[in-house]
């Protein structure tokens, strides 16, 4: 295994690895292009987004970022289908919790370089952004990085979705119908958002077993960013990474094969190679 490149969580991803993935993004011959960034939990995927604009804009392109945590459905959204589907439903994250539509409609905007204001979601409120306080984007794009948890990931066959692999789906899922609705979402819904991506990268954990220490770490710095606010504890923070087990690990399966640059990280998420 080549040598790990060290990389400091307050310095971001090597300035090299950026100035590649803003390069692959450019070089996709579209008017728009959109690069997706897809890692799970606390990969470092919106620090990776963040230093890809900054760079286009040091180059004078107008450029911007999207995430797709920024279209969970509303807490009233998600109250419904929890009534009307499964309680789980209730908790934001796995498919089918996405305001898809107004995912779509940005995106149709941004390829249309008209004005767009970008939806924003309050993870600390667990409900989106007013509107009138998403920002605003006047003058037409030239980039659009677009990073989430899954992007890209396909769904699951029927049989793979039989055996419970947590406490939470052995416990509130007995009988796996959240799981197979979440499924059926991810396979019907999210193919036609994933085909907006003109580049995929994965940054790719060594195994799912780094994810609740890592979204943890998250959760801590989200909280010292806002002290006066309330976040998770340790111990519901191990149940909610419950909730997105199933496709993260589906993601490892699966996205390396699917996206166009893999960068595998260790454990402390530094580049162990780039390839």
């Amino acid at each position: 295994m080549p040598a790990a490149t060290y990389m400091p969580s307050n310095r971001g991803f090597p300035q090299a690895l950026v100035a590649q993935a803003l390069e692959d993004a450019l070089g996709a011959g579209v008017e728009v292009p959109v690069l997706a960034i897809s890692g799970l939990q606390g990969s470092g995927k919106s620090t990776l987004a963040a230093q890809v604009v900054a760079l286009a804009e040091a180059r004078g392109l107008r450029a911007a970022m999207f995430s797709i945590d920024d279209v969970y459905l509303t807490r009233a959204q998600r109250q419904r289908l929890a009534r009307e589907v499964h309680p789980l439903l209730l908790t934001r994250g796995p498919p089918g919790t996405h305001d898809l539509p107004l995912a779509h409609a940005t995106f149709d905007a941004i390829a249309a370089r008209q004005p767009v204001v970008l939806p924003r979601f309050d993870k600390l409120a667990d409900e989106r952004v007013a509107r009138s306080l998403w920002p605003r984007v006047d003058g037409p794009l030239e980039l659009l990085v677009f990073e989430g948890w899954f992007l890209g990931t396909p769904a699951q066959t029927e049989a793979e979705l039989m055996p419970p692999l947590n406490a939470l789906e052995r416990d509130a899922d007995p009988d796996g119908r959240w799981r197979h609705w979440c499924n059926q979402a991810l396979a019907a819904d999210y193919p036609a958002l994933w085909q907006r991506c003109d580049r995929l990268w994965f940054l790719q954990p060594p195994d799912f077993a780094v994810i609740p220490r890592w979204r943890w770490q998250q959760e801590q710095n989200m909280q010292a960013a806002q002290p006066e606010r309330s976040s998770m504890s340790r111990a519901q923070l191990e149940r909610f990474v419950q909730y997105y087990e199933r496709v993260s690990r589906q993601a490892l399966r699966t996205l390396p094969a699917l996206a166009d640059r893999v960068i595998a990280l260790d454990e402390q998420r530094r580049i162990v190679s780039p390839a």
